[in-house]
């Protein structure tokens, strides 16, 4: 008889000797911080540390130049894919440069190191583990280029954890949209002649009036937040061109996909107004809202709190953002986790002040139970054939039609 017990005590041994480069991954990335798209240096060292641990690399994943796939075969059985990120946000310090201010060099740290120690216990099960590198989660949300592109058709399962400010396993993210507009409209003497001038900002401005209009009607998890990205050259001449940003969040896709369609008749209505122009179109790649899945949340907690984390936040966080987890979340079974780090400082992920401990002391303790925990979660899925038929049904079920 299978002892998982045995086997996951295993696993903690193995993680314990790895410690150090594992350790090492978190570092290296913190110190060589790359924006989204541009992270070529951290590719090539993760893929380096995978490859001479027995995992074969596909480069260039899903025709994305800082995508990667990993992959180690222990026979048939189920797949189980951890996720990667690796880019940094811009813009901290004096010289403003870029930084893991939101811990993707420990998130990279941990998946990787749950698959090579998942790898190491290979003579106890049948499966295959999978690293998937996704790229400017930060700007464009690589991974809903790799989920329109069938990257995880062949899944069976995705795991993933975060840093935040709490310990949470029912965590929350928004459906976003992300949308362009530009109105055009006819210059003209804003003195001399103004009677011949189509005015593009009254345009822009009369949307975001009508989007303040709209705010009163829309429900409370829904978010409209937008920017004049140009708005005029000289205020003696009618703009005849003007853009604006908007990003348009909701709880759930199908909202938002209505919501949206309100956000644009707002702009079809200010030229109408006017008499200008619009033209609209997504400047960065839909969000979907993560799906969460309460048997595979049961089954983290259990061996979370094997390895000592504890005190989880009930009933998920109250303020969220978005990512692009969430369209992965809705084509395979996914489990997102964020744990949260024991320092007195009261700060955030993004934040400047986060970065004196993304790669500290603190985080690697958080890091090696982590990914204890994961590789504990994927030993009970691996070795116990009705849990991942229970998640997958209930996933059926869940999942958006």
């Amino acid at each position: 008889m299978i002892n998982i017990l045995k086997i996951k005590e295993k696993s903690y041994e193995i993680e314990n000797l790895l410690k150090s480069e594992i350790e090492g991954i978190s570092d290296y990335l913190f110190k060589n911080p790359e924006l989204g798209s541009q992270e070529f240096k951290a590719v090539a060292f993760l893929t380096k540390i995978l490859k001479q641990h027995g995992f074969n690399i596909i480069d260039n994943y899903c025709d994305l130049t800082t995508a990667f796939r990993a992959e180690f075969s222990c026979g048939e059985g189920p797949t189980i894919a951890f996720l990667a990120e690796y880019d940094a946000l811009p813009g901290y310090g004096p010289n403003k440069v870029p930084g893991h201010a939101c811990g993707h060099n420990w998130i990279a740290a941990g998946t990787c190191g749950a698959a090579i120690v998942l790898s190491k216990l290979k003579e106890n099960f049948k499966g295959k583990i999978i690293v998937i590198g996704t790229p400017a989660e930060e700007t464009i949300g690589g991974k809903v280029n790799m989920v329109e592109a069938n990257a995880f058709d062949d899944i069976d399962l995705v795991l993933q954890m975060h840093l935040e400010s709490n310990n949470n396993l029912e965590c929350k993210t928004l459906a976003i949209d992300c949308i362009k507009f530009q109105f055009t409209g006819r210059s003209a003497h804003a003195a001399a002649h103004p009677e011949e001038g189509v005015n593009a900002l009254d345009a822009v401005q009369l949307m975001f009036a009508g989007i303040n209009a709209l705010r009163q009607h829309i429900t409370s998890d829904a978010r409209i937040h937008g920017i004049i990205t140009y708005g005029g050259d000289a205020p003696n001449t009618v703009p005849n061109f003007t853009e604006a940003k908007f990003h348009i969040r909701a709880a759930n896709r199908e909202y938002l996909n209505n919501l949206t369609k309100k956000v644009i008749n707002c702009a079809k209505g200010a030229t109408l107004m006017t008499g200008t122009e619009v033209h609209f179109e997504k400047f960065e790649n839909s969000f979907d809202n993560l799906l969460n899945l309460p048997s595979l949340q049961k089954l983290m907690k259990k061996n979370l709190e094997a390895v000592g984390i504890d005190n989880f936040l009930e009933g998920g966080k109250k303020s969220f953002g978005s990512s692009d987890i969430g369209n992965v979340s809705q084509v395979c079974p996914t489990m997102y986790t964020e744990l949260a780090l024991n320092i007195d400082e009261i700060c955030f992920v993004h934040e400047e002040a986060y970065l004196k401990y993304v790669n500290s002391e603190e985080a690697y303790d958080k890091l090696h139970k982590s990914i204890k925990a994961m590789v504990g979660t994927s030993i009970d899925i691996l070795l116990n054939p009705t849990l991942l038929k229970d998640i997958k049904e209930e996933f059926n079920n869940l999942k958006r039609k």
